[in-house]
C-alpha cells in the first residue's frame, strides 16, 4: 500500500464452522456439509464450499437445503468448539496489531496502519495471518487489504476461499466500476429495482450519477452509495473494549524436547510483549504462559503481580517462573505463548526504592525500543533470547510476529 495512506485488513475465516467440522471429523473431507438441524423446522448454520455448489446457504431453511442437495450431511454443531477456534484466530489477528474489530465469531478488520516498522508490508502481514491461522488451526481464511473497511470487506470476498486481494489506492475505480451494485453493503432487491429505474446496474453506475439524483431517489443512503461507489470509508476500526490483553504465542514446525529452548522462546516472547504495552501506554498486573504439547493437550498458567508494570525484565521473570514450576514434568512442546491481561494506563508508584530501581529499568527499556524502532525488533536483543532467536528467527514458518490483543483502551 502506498505511505501515508490508512490499511485495513479484512479477516474472514472460509465457511467456519463447516470448515471445522470437517476439519475435527476426516470422513466430511470433501463431502457437502450442512451445519445446523435437520428437522422440518431446521436452519442451516452454516454450509461448505462443497454444499455452497448446490446453492445452499446460511440462513436457508434446512428442508429446501435438502432439496437442492439431497446428498447433504447434516451435523448440529458445537458453538463451544467453534468459540475455542475463534479465539486462537482472534489471538493470531492480535500479533500483529492493537487495532482489531470483531465482526462476528469469524471475520474481523484490523488497522495495521504505519505497522511497516515492525512488521513487513501490509501485504506480508496479510500472507503472515493466513499462514499462522492455518499452521495454528488448519483452517483457511481470505484476506481484503485497502484503504478502507468498505474495500477490504470487498476484496476479502473477491478471492474466496483461501484468498488475498489488495485494492491499492490507484487501482479503487478500475475494481468497483464493473461490480454489480449490489455488492455494496446494504443494496438488496428493493434498492437495486430503485437504481434500476435510474438506469443504475453497476457501482460504475452510481459513481458517475449526480449525487443530488441518488439522495432524490434514496434519502441520505443515496450520499452513503455515492461515497462506497468513489470508494470513500472513513469509519475507523474499533476496538473490542472487553478485550485487554496481549500476547505472543509461537507453534514450532517439530516440537520442541530441550527445556531450555522454551526458556529461550520465553524470553523473546515477554520482550515482545513488554514493547507492545510501552508502545501503547499500558501496563499489566496479570502474567500468563500457555504451553500446547505435541498431543495438544494445552494447559495456561498466571501469576498476578505485586503491581502493574510495563517492565521487560519483571514481565520476563513472571513468565519464566511459571514455567519453571511446571517444567519438572516436561514434555516436547508444540506452542509456547506468553501474554499479559488486567491492563490499566497507570503503574502503582510503588516505595522509593522500588521507583528508583525501576527508573532505571525504564531506561535501559526506552533505549531498546528506540533501537528497536529505528532498525527493527531484532535489532536489539537480551541474552536470554538471543537462543530462540537464532534456531527460530524473527519470521517464517510458525514464527511469533507480535500484537496487542484486541483492545488496550
Amino acid at each position: 500500500m502506498s505511505p501515508g495512506v490508512r490499511t485495513i485488513l479484512h479477516v474472514d475465516m472460509d465457511a467456519f464452522f463447516a470448515s471445522v467440522e470437517q476439519r475435527d471429523h476426516p470422513e466430511l473431507r470433501g463431502m457437502p456439509v450442512l451445519v445446523g438441524g435437520e428437522g422440518r423446522r431446521g436452519v442451516v448454520a452454516a454450509a461448505s464450499y462443497e454444499a455452497r455448489a448446490f446453492g445452499c446457504h446460511s440462513a436457508m431453511p434446512s428442508a429446501i437445503a435438502k432439496r437442492l442437495c439431497p446428498q447433504a450431511v447434516f451435523v448440529p454443531g458445537s458453538h463451544k468448539r467453534y468459540r475455542a477456534v475463534s479465539k486462537e484466530v482472534f489471538a493470531i489477528f492480535e500479533r500483529f496489531t492493537p487495532l482489531v474489530q470483531p465482526i462476528s465469531i469469524d471475520e474481523a478488520f484490523l488497522d495495521v496502519t504505519g505497522t511497516e516498522g515492525l512488521f513487513d508490508s501490509p501485504i506480508e502481514i496479510a500472507h503472515g495471518i493466513r499462514r499462522m491461522v492455518f499452521e495454528g488451526t488448519r483452517l483457511t481464511c481470505s484476506v481484503g487489504v485497502a484503504p478502507n473497511k468498505f474495500l477490504a470487506k470487498l476484496g476479502s470476498e473477491m478471492n474466496k476461499p483461501d484468498g488475498l486481494m489488495v485494492i491499492e489506492q490507484s487501482r479503487i475505480h478500475e475494481v468497483l466500476d464493473p461490480m454489480p451494485a449490489d455488492a455494496i453493503p446494504g443494496v438488496g432487491p428493493a434498492t437495486m429495482k430503485s437504481l434500476g429505474r435510474l438506469g443504475v446496474r453497476t457501482i460504475g453506475d452510481i459513481r458517475r450519477m449526480p449525487l443530488e439524483t441518488l439522495r432524490a431517489r434514496l434519502g441520505e443512503y443515496g450520499s452513503v452509495l455515492h461515497r462506497y461507489a468513489n470508494g470513500v470509508d472513513d469509519r475507523p476500526v474499533r476496538l473490542d473494549r472487553g478485550a485487554k490483553s496481549i500476547s505472543h504465542e509461537q507453534t514450532f514446525e517439530t516440537d520442541l524436547k530441550d527445556p531450555d529452548e522454551v526458556r529461550a522462546m520465553i524470553a523473546r516472547q515477554a520482550e515482545d510483549v513488554a514493547y507492545r504495552l510501552r508502545r501503547h501506554a499500558r501496563f499489566a498486573r496479570t502474567v500468563t504462559i500457555k504451553v500446547r504439547f505435541g498431543d495438544f493437550e494445552t494447559v495456561t498458567r498466571s501469576v498476578t503481580l505485586d503491581q502493574p508494570s510495563d517492565q521487560t525484565a519483571e514481565i520476563h521473570r513472571a513468565a519464566r517462573g511459571l514455567f519453571d514450576r511446571w517444567a519438572a514434568g516436561y514434555r516436547p512442546v508444540r506452542l509456547i505463548g506468553v501474554g499479559v491481561s488486567q491492563l490499566t494506563q497507570h503503574a502503582d508508584s510503588g516505595g522509593l526504592f522500588d521507583q528508583e530501581t525501576n527508573e532505571v529499568q525504564r531506561r535501559v527499556d526506552r533505549v531498546g525500543d528506540v533501537i528497536t524502532e529505528r532498525f527493527g525488533k531484532d535489532s536489539v536483543m537480551r541474552g536470554s533470547s538471543m537462543r530462540a532467536r537464532a534456531r527460530h528467527g524473527a519470521h517464517g514458518p510458525g514464527s511469533d510476529t507480535g500484537g496487542l490483543g484486541g483492545g488496550a483502551g
